[in-house]
């Protein structure tokens, strides 16, 4: 669940209005993303707390600056706050002394709402630079989350010592499917089913792991906020099935011995 809403640049930002010259501010984009925290946070919250699942809340630092009561009830609802940047500013276009002050601004900013510390990153989509990793581990962190490339939770090495990965998801992902590819939300509701069905069948065999990304502005709209509800009720169903923190599947990974580990041989396992 994705905390943006409120950091995003007053002109230029990703939104269903057409594109308008950076140069003016874009109003009603601005309210679009207001959304976020006004409507869709309450509402997911909401439906996370009768769902009995807590999330991962990858929450930009600016956005928490400016509406610390939201990160502050996100944490005290059982859920984990995690690094998304201090703005919209891409790592990719930082040098390495931005990159380290904009992560201790991001820590500072969560750290002073809610109490607790991020301990995973999400870098601005996906993008981070070579450097981020070492970045990242010298400052505490132990998990991130922007290489897509299995579907379960693994291990690497950063300056010789273990970094967990816990993969994030573009396909089962709320921007990508309702604002890229316009998907209804029977669609998107047909996808999320597919998905689990195939990977619930897999893991008889091997550890498997689903992600799905909901953001404020978007999965927060009522009818999509149901096929979020929905989803979690079918998938919810099925014996052996957890909903998990990234945080703890994190952990997890850096504890169990089965855990793939990439440049490394480990042990077969089996199941979930």
């Amino acid at each position: 669940m994705q905390m943006e809403a409120g950091a995003q640049p007053a002109s230029g930002a990703e939104s269903p209005m057409p594109p308008i010259d950076p140069k003016y501010p874009d109003l009603p984009a601005t309210k679009w993303y207001e959304y976020g925290f006004k409507e869709g946070l309450p509402r997911l919250l909401d439906m996370f707390d009768r769902r009995q699942v807590k999330v991962t809340s990858h929450m930009v630092g600016a956005a928490v600056d400016q509406h610390p009561e939201v990160a502050k009830e996100i944490v005290q609802r059982g859920h984990e706050a995690s690094g998304h940047g201090q703005a919209w500013t891409p790592e990719y276009s930082m040098t390495p002394e931005e990159e380290r002050s904009a992560y201790l601004q991001s820590i500072r900013s969560i750290e002073r709402a809610t109490g607790t510390r991020p301990f995973g990153f999400n870098a601005f989509w996906l993008r981070g630079t070579p450097r981020t990793l070492e970045i990242l581990q010298e400052l505490g962190f132990i998990y991130h989350i922007d290489d897509i490339s299995r579907d379960e939770p693994f291990l690497i090495d950063v300056k010789g010592k273990p970094f967990a990965v816990v993969p994030y998801t573009l396909h089962m992902n709320d921007i990508v499917n309702y604002e890229k590819r316009y998907f209804s939300t029977n669609e998107y509701a047909a996808d999320l089913k597919n998905e689990f069905d195939q990977l619930y069948d897999e893991a008889a065999t091997r550890r498997r792991m689903m992600s799905v990304s909901a953001h404020d502005r978007i999965a927060g709209r009522p009818s999509r906020a149901k096929v979020l509800e929905d989803f979690i009720g079918y998938a919810q169903q099925h014996q052996g099935v957890v909903f998990m923190r990234k945080l703890e599947i994190a952990r997890f990974a850096l504890e169990s011995p089965s855990v793939i580990h990439e440049g490394r041989l480990v042990q077969p396992h089996s199941g979930v």
